[in-house]
């Protein structure tokens, strides 16, 4: 799958006119949002992850249950993981504000991962923009094969799915190493597996029980600096320390151990003997994302609030009750 022809209608410019204060105002709530939390960056930058993996870049996650569908925020992979909804709505607020009607719920989403990517000390790229909201949400999709799953051998089918690379994949698997899962999404690597560093296995067994639930709890990814965007992700799995089973298998296949190996290296190295490393790979990712399967011109919607299709909005204002 590539880029529809709806992505050359995308544009970095597409609300120059309309609304030019649009990224300084999504910056600036995500500056403030992070300084509070450093987790909420990763936060916001998985929340695009697990919209686009769905159907595209619409704005679909965000939407909660109606009475037609049902959302995709209380599926498996999402439930009690998926953070940052409260950041978008204030984000959609303060644009709404600026310039009414105008602004796509899923264009704030792409603005807020490059902003937090950016703040966290990833790169930085031009957004393109000019998507529309999306009218429904698939609860199914999203809780079935559309999610990169932690526990499988290997995710590139799934990335390939939806139009991404192989290197796509090792690049934007990167971006997880500031995210935080649940005890019960690594607890079988970290008591089954092989392919684990055993001193590893035993810190990270102290706090998560062998058996059952695991609880709510959670635990960064990267322990050396599970808050900022840098290499030690890549580090970490030639070493065999990484947290999750999908991603330490990543280094032991042929097709992405190079991948692996080149962005486990020093950044300074890295740019100075090849352009295209971690840094320009995820930022092209990330673009690439973004091409794919946007909805555009009479397609979809502009959401007034990212939480629900305008439809339900006007709805809710109707009183049916006759007048005595």
């Amino acid at each position: 799958m590539g880029s529809t022809t709806s992505s050359a209608k995308l544009s970095t410019k597409f609300y120059s006119k309309t609304c030019p204060n649009l990224h300084s105002i999504v910056k600036s709530v995500v500056k403030c949002a992070v300084s509070k939390e450093k987790r909420m960056g990763g936060s916001l930058l998985h929340l695009h992850f697990l919209d686009y993996f769905v159907n595209g870049c619409d704005g679909s996650i965000l939407l909660g249950n109606t009475s037609s569908f049902k959302g995709e925020k209380t599926t498996g992979p999402n439930y009690k993981s998926v953070r940052g909804y409260n950041v978008i709505d204030y984000i959609k607020s303060k644009v709404e504000a600026a310039c009414p009607g105008v602004v796509s719920c899923a264009d704030i989403v792409i603005i807020t991962a490059r902003d937090s990517t950016v703040i966290l000390g990833g790169p930085t790229w031009d957004v393109k923009l000019g998507r529309r909201d999306s009218k429904t949400a698939s609860f199914s999709l999203a809780n079935d094969s559309a999610l990169p799953a932690f526990t499988f051998t290997l995710k590139i089918h799934t990335f390939k799915r939806v139009g991404l690379s192989t290197k796509d994949m090792v690049a934007l698997s990167g971006s997880y190493i500031i995210g935080q899962p649940r005890f019960v999404v690594f607890q079988d690597h970290i008591y089954h597996d092989t392919n684990i560093n055993s001193s590893f296995a035993k810190r990270r067994q102290e706090n998560c029980p062998s058996t059952g639930y695991g609880g709510t709890n959670f635990a960064p990814l990267d322990y050396q600096s599970p808050k900022m965007f840098d290499n030690n992700y890549y580090k970490n799995l030639i070493i065999q320390k990484g947290l999750l089973h999908s991603d330490q298998v990543l280094h032991g296949d042929g097709s992405t151990e190079p991948l692996i190996e080149k962005y486990s290296k020093s950044l300074v190295e890295i740019y100075s003997k090849d352009p295209e490393a971690l840094y320009s790979d995820f930022a092209a990712a990330m673009i690439k994302m973004g091409d794919i399967k946007p909805l555009t011109e009479s397609k979809g919607e502009i959401r007034n609030n990212c939480r629900k299709v305008n439809y339900e909005q006007e709805c809710s204002k109707v009183n049916g009750d006759d007048e005595t």
